[in-house]
């Protein structure tokens, strides 16, 4: 039988405070100086993916809430700091500048690796990789003056500082021309 509802692309998610967002906001406009062919993300739409699932069906939004709650309600409130700088794949051939995550990386990961298997008893596929806690900053276009824009990256030393996790969000990404919009769909609270 057909599932009912739109289908609507799907993540879940930690978010990350508005005072944070202003920091990177800050550091993308000093990078923006160097010229690169960069598709930024815009602050207000950062945050921390723990898992991507797609395209889902409205009507499975509920379901997959539930087991991300089963997944991480034990998940005790933890505090994440920003700081540092990377290119995923490398340095020589940039295709996505992140910012790192100095401290809760090892919580962020058991919530990664939680709703992962919680979602693939739901039928998701799982991850293939090890999850990486990163914040994506912005998108290489083309190689034109990248490297100058990577180099000013990395030895600025960027410090974005620290906020409590609270949460855990399902969320939903609609792709506009003038880049992502997300919404929130459900909240997922951790343990105070």
């Amino acid at each position: 039988m057909p599932e009912k509802g739109e289908m609507i692309r799907t993540f879940i998610a930690v978010s990350v405070p508005d005072v944070v967002r202003e920091r990177i906001g800050r550091f993308q406009t000093v990078l923006r100086k160097h010229g690169a062919n960069i598709k930024w993300v815009r602050p207000g739409s950062i945050h921390i993916t723990l898992k991507f699932l797609g395209d889902v069906h409205t009507s499975r939004i509920e379901l997959i809430a539930a087991a991300v709650h089963s997944a991480v309600w034990e998940s005790e409130v933890f505090t994440v700091s920003i700081s540092g700088t990377g290119t995923f794949p490398n340095d020589r051939r940039p295709r996505v500048l992140w910012l790192g995550i100095s401290e809760g990386k090892e919580e962020l990961s058991k919530l990664a690796v939680k709703t992962d298997e919680a979602l693939t008893d739901l039928g998701f596929e799982r991850e293939k990789r090890p999850y990486s806690p990163h914040l994506t900053m912005g998108r290489v276009r083309s190689e034109k003056g990248i490297q100058s824009t990577v180099d000013a990256m990395h030895q600025s030393g960027f410090d974005g500082g620290s906020f409590e996790v609270n949460d855990v969000f399902v969320m939903r990404s609609e792709l506009k021309s003038t880049g992502a919009v997300y919404t929130v769909l459900e909240v997922i609270k951790l343990q105070g």
